[in-house]
């Protein structure tokens, strides 16, 4: 091992390490690696950057705005509106959503697909009175699953149909994924619906049944303000810097048998006025003390928070959110916007103590309260994914004839060879923008901005672990390790290792280290590179045995109220499937 392997080597094994940690998001990682790359001499200073203007980087940023496109059209809520819920079985409700998790999938990025239904799931199985943890993790594995069936399915697709077309001069096309993909689809959705979900804890299925994932009833009070307060004539504000410090939120003033809601920092404190307050009971009781107010009576409880101008929604804090590894203090929603903070569940646990100084992070669920107008708009920019469903728009199903038409004409255009698939999707993208389907002003929030640096940067350190030797470094070692076997082992070998740094580290990383790796494999072995990057397609897809892995994985956690330690239980038998699948399908379909 020379020392520019020894130094490539170190970066990336620091990459994973960080990547692993989590602290630091994985975008920032990556960049800073790019560039230390570059600072080194290990990437040229002139092809840094190569990596934003690559057709994979293109392609999947077109990508998340199509499924956008599809999504607002209202295609989505006229197929899930007529098959979701009028089941009561749990099993078939299982069965049912995890088929239209990997159907979407197909055709819209798995984390978009997700994203878009899980509010359903979660609708469904409070109007069941069951847990959404019974369907959230069959619901995310099928969509990983569903992404493998197409090259726009899943972006480790993308990735390596375009480092085929680097080697091979010709990428892998649109439906190449389908025969391996589909069968792997159907028969994980299979075990998914008829054993899978029986393996999550039994303790996860049968809580937060119900409404609110998270409930604040036990912790909402209305205090009464005495004739003789000495807190008549101050503002609310003023209040909060008393409030704040013992964890009591404001979040409400009754007044003459009217509520307030909105706008309620500037209101000054009369005499009979009944603050709303959100606290536990000690530290309402302190609260109450020192500041000589009286506890009142209330029987409606939550519904005190909401008006015909204010609302409460829960939300899922995104991997790639802003409010990542922020505080609710330190975003300044409250003093901005007017939004309050209600409660945090992490893990299906609720955190009950200083709420405004909680580190959010991905998978949390919050719960806020603020204007009706605005809210939506405000947690759809924060990057978090609101867990109510969205209303059908009837009026738009004229959209979703033109947008379905609009994408299958891009397929069309691309299965006959008339323009490449980044051109055709691109030029749909523009026509679902023309026509107001994705509106301009909420274009570049469609795109997953993390995910795209992460691919920008990650491109050209991957051509530095080719180009200094250290892919045919870990071919030669993977080799050595298989060296009395078949083709065939290897091949396994090579599909595992993908699934293990895929469950550590994301997708499209795993993919963008493991193609020159496969590729370096089949050489030195003189067999057909297809089904080596194919099974790294597989691989870097399946990351079902933890929540950092994928997406998907970290998106459900909190909803679903699971541990880190759930998703092995239900994801290994689903990769040893996948394993004992892959194999021979990729050696059939892809010869060696």
């Amino acid at each position: 091992m020379n020392q520019e392997q020894i130094t490539i080597f170190s970066i990336l094994i620091g990459i994973f390490t960080l990547f692993i940690w989590g602290r630091i998001r994985y975008d920032v990682v990556a960049f800073m690696g790019l560039i230390l790359c570059v600072l080194i001499g290990l990437v040229p200073s002139q092809d840094a950057f190569l990596g934003f203007s690559h057709p994979a980087t293109i392609t999947i940023a077109v990508v998340l705005v199509l499924s956008r496109g599809l999504a607002n059209s209202g295609a989505v809520d006229l197929i899930v509106n007529h098959l979701v819920f009028s089941i009561k079985r749990v099993s078939m409700q299982v069965a049912v959503l995890s088929g239209i998790s990997a159907a979407f999938s197909t055709v819209i990025n798995n984390v978009g697909a997700l994203a878009l239904l899980m509010p359903v799931g979660i609708e469904s199985s409070s109007k069941a009175n069951r847990s959404p943890a019974n369907v959230l993790m069959p619901m995310s594995f099928a969509s990983i699953l569903g992404g493998l069936v197409t090259l726009i399915g899943t972006p480790p697709n993308i990735i390596i149909a375009n480092f085929r077309n680097d080697i091979k001069g010709e990428p892998f096309t649109m439906f190449d994924f389908s025969p391996v993909g589909g069968v792997l689809a159907l028969a994980g959705v299979s075990f998914i619906a008829l054993v899978g979900w029986r393996l999550i804890p039994k303790k996860r299925r049968t809580q937060n049944t119900g409404g609110q994932l998270i409930s604040i009833d036990d912790y909402i009070y209305e205090i009464v303000v005495p004739k003789n307060s000495e807190l008549v004539g101050t503002s609310i504000r003023e209040l909060d810097q008393i409030a704040e410090k013992q964890d009591v939120e404001i979040v409400g003033l009754i007044r003459n048998e009217r509520r307030i809601l909105a706008s309620l920092r500037h209101e000054e404190i009369n005499s009979e006025d009944i603050l709303i307050v959100e606290a536990g009971p000690k530290e309402l009781a302190k609260f109450l003390t020192d500041t000589k107010l009286e506890l009142g009576v209330s029987k409606e409880k939550s519904s005190l928070l909401i008006s015909k101008d204010t609302m409460m929604m829960e939300a899922v804090v995104q991997s790639s959110s802003r409010m990542e590894a922020r505080t609710f203090n330190s975003l300044q929603l409250k003093k901005r916007y007017g939004i309050h903070l209600l409660g945090v569940s992490r893990q299906g646990t609720p955190i009950r103590k200083r709420l405004p100084n909680v580190q959010f992070r991905g998978g949390d669920v919050v719960l806020l309260q603020g204007e009706s107008e605005s809210l939506a708009e405000l947690v759809s920019s924060l990057g978090c994914l609101p867990l109510a469903k969205r209303q059908l728009n009837w009026g738009s199903q004229k959209n979703a004839g033109f947008a379905v038409s609009i994408f299958v004409l891009a397929i069309v255009a691309t299965v006959m060879g008339l323009t490449s698939l980044e051109i055709a999707l691109s030029a749909a993208a523009i026509l679902m923008v023309i026509s107001n389907i994705v509106p301009i002003r909420n274009l570049y929030q469609e795109i997953d901005w993390p995910v795209i640096i992460l691919l920008g940067a990650m491109i050209p350190i991957g051509g530095a672990l080719e180009s200094t030797g250290g892919t045919q470094l870990i071919a030669a070692s993977i080799l050595d390790l298989g060296a009395t076997l078949q083709p065939p082992l290897i091949l396994a070998i090579v599909l595992v290792v993908t699934m293990t740094l895929s469950d550590m580290m994301s997708n499209t990383a795993t993919a963008i280290v493991m193609a020159p790796v496969a590729v370096s494999i089949a050489g030195q072995l003189g067999v057909n590179v297809d089904p080596f990057l194919m099974a790294v397609a597989v691989g870097a897809s399946c990351a079902f045995l933890t929540p950092i892995g994928h997406q998907n994985n970290t998106l459900i956690m909190g909803p679903g109220g699971y541990q880190f330690n759930d998703y092995w239980r239900m994801g290994l038998p689903l990769e040893i499937i996948i394993v004992g699948l892959s194999v021979p399908l990729l050696l059939f379909v892809w010869p060696l």
